[in-house]
């Protein structure tokens, strides 16, 4: 296979993007509104929103965690595959960010569905253990080098034919160092180091390529 020459790879991520996955007011929006509020751009792609939904909708998820809000792009592609009935509890860390969220969950019309709680994932993680939380599916998308603590939690989170997904797992193609010290890429490999470990899941890892450049996620499947 050849390496496709510059530019192609976000043409093509372009030709997907507008063919499978189109974007409306509501998701036009949240970037907009992310962008003017200085948010960094880091939120998936559309294609990759929308393979977030089908595997939500594919799971027939009722209820989603997602560690990571930023202004609330990938949570209202998930939001949107929930019934009408289902529940989506984001968590995210700044409460500037979690302002422009709840702004874009409104103007998508999911401000009832999705729940926006601010602070540290790590300790919102323990409230939710206590308060008896159990998620089909789960979107791990924060600070890569707390990936292996947020992992564990959704363990605890999660039943047996529940999903978990780790997003930004290649760094680049940094992940196959294994004498980096960069926390993010740390955490990454630990945390996939996790995933092949443990006796309680089943995982992949998928590479993508396109506008966000040379990145992937890992899939993991909650066994008894």
């Amino acid at each position: 296979m050849t390496t496709p020459p510059p530019g192609i790879p976000t043409a093509v991520d372009t030709y997907f993007s507008d063919l499978l996955a189109p974007a409306d007011e509501a998701l036009t929006a949240a970037l907009a509104d992310s962008d003017a509020a200085g948010l960094p751009r880091i939120s998936v792609s559309a294609v990759n929103g929308k393979l977030l939904h089908l595997i939500a909708r594919i799971q027939r998820a009722r209820t989603i965690l997602e560690i990571g809000t930023l202004g609330a792009y990938s949570t209202i592609w998930l939001a949107r595959a929930l019934p009408a009935d289902g529940t989506l509890i984001t968590l995210e860390y700044s409460p500037h960010h979690a302002q422009v969220a709840r702004t874009n969950l409104a103007r998508a019309g999911l401000d009832e569905t999705v729940e926006v709680r601010v602070g540290a994932a790590l300790d919102s993680l323990p409230r939710l253990v206590e308060e008896g939380h159990d998620f089909d599916l789960v979107f791990i998308d924060a600070d890569k080098a707390n990936n292996p603590h947020y992992l564990e939690w959704a363990l605890r989170l999660t039943h047996p034919g529940s999903v978990i997904v780790v997003d930004n797992v290649v760094r680049g193609g940094r992940v196959t160092d294994p004498d980096t010290t960069d926390p993010d890429v740390v955490g990454t490999r630990t945390a996939l180091q996790l995933l092949a470990d443990h006796p309680r899941l089943d995982a992949t890892a998928v590479q993508t390529v396109g506008a966000k450049g040379h990145d992937g996620f890992a899939l993991a499947y909650v066994q008894e």
